[in-house]
């Protein structure tokens, strides 16, 4: 027998067992590895589960990967320079550079889908007994060390991954739903509150609605046949992005997925409508269809370049990325955030 074909056989012998027996949480990273390792050995970009639910192979091998800064980011990290591997330098940079102009930084990693629906992964009957995410939790409280606040959304998450409009994430996208952006802009209105007291707010009405995407998971499975997915979002009424805004939502697609339209899907649902509607003003957006690691602060880095007077009137910059790009980005580059 080849062997690519003896050791995928084997793979997925091994992720069906830890799965069918349930796994526990220290076991976790080594069962996501099992997993990807399954799926690159097959050249596949997507990790079809239980119940249509469709997964990104890379998002499974960061989970996989271990301790992902330090010395280990070289070893790692998909990154193509040695410089920009490691995450927590470019991080704490940002930080200080907007602490010394006194704006508040909040980082939201979004959480990996198989982290919240990891029972519906393949084979899955069961789930871990608790966080099947170590190294994020370490990473987090290492930040939080450091004077920076992470907003960590996998507790409420995990506890409303039964939501009765729905999941939390696309079942045929990489990407969260519209039910996770509201979740998301809650639980990031009340970091940024009390930092904008002063600011005049208003009502701003919203609608739910019924909508049916083409996912990109879907796209690059190429099985027409399968049928799309429907999904709820809640359209929101006169928010869009005001770059006189005191908070800046920055970060990866995450902040593109249902407010942008095209192949993001819907108009006026996506994060930064919902931020809108809880903070009662809208919110300044750069977001980036590539990586939220290094390109986000660079267009960041441009639109102050542009106006010199960028900086003056922030008060708040929440950061929005896939927890994946920590080992899964182009890499982690000190950029400034002004000339």
């Amino acid at each position: 027998m080849d062997m690519r074909l003896f050791h995928a056989i084997n793979a997925i012998a091994v992720s069906y067992m830890l799965c069918a027996a349930g796994v526990d949480a220290k076991d976790a990273p080594e069962h996501f590895q099992q997993i990807a390792q399954d799926a690159s050995l097959r050249a596949a970009t997507v990790v079809e589960g239980r119940d249509g639910w469709l997964f990104f192979m890379p998002e499974l091998r960061h989970l996989g990967a271990g301790k992902f800064w330090g010395d280990e980011a070289f070893l790692i990290s998909r990154a193509t320079r040695e410089d920009a591997t490691d995450p927590l330098p470019a991080i704490l940079a940002f930080h200080n550079e907007l602490q010394a102009r006194d704006v508040k930084l909040i980082i939201a990693p979004v959480p990996p889908k198989a982290v919240i629906y990891g029972d519906k992964l393949p084979g899955s009957t069961d789930w871990f007994d608790a966080r099947p995410d170590p190294w994020h939790q370490t990473f987090y409280d290492l930040l939080r060390d450091e004077g920076i606040t992470v907003l960590d959304l996998t507790d409420a998450f995990l506890d409303a991954r039964d939501h009765e409009r729905g999941p939390l994430y696309c079942l045929q996208d990489t990407h969260w739903s519209g039910v996770a952006c509201v979740l998301a802009a809650k639980a990031m209105a009340e970091q940024i509150k009390p930092l904008v007291q002063d600011v005049e707010t208003r009502s701003i009405d919203t609608e739910w609605r019924t909508i049916e995407i083409t996912g990109d998971l879907w796209r690059m499975l190429d099985q027409p046949a399968l049928p799309r997915e429907e999904l709820s979002v809640r359209h929101v009424m006169g928010a869009d992005p005001d770059p006189e805004s005191p908070v800046l939502l920055l970060g990866d697609s995450h902040t593109l997925v249902f407010q942008a339209g095209g192949d993001m899907h819907y108009r006026n649902a996506g994060l930064a409508d919902q931020l809108a509607v809880e903070l009662g003003f809208p919110v300044d957006l750069i977001g980036v269809r590539g990586s939220g690691a290094t390109p986000a602060r660079i267009n960041l880095f441009r639109r102050a370049q542009r106006n010199p007077a960028y900086w003056d009137d922030k008060k708040v910059v929440v950061w929005v990325f896939a927890a994946r790009e920590f080992t899964e980005s182009d890499g982690w580059r000190i950029v400034p955030i002004a000339p």
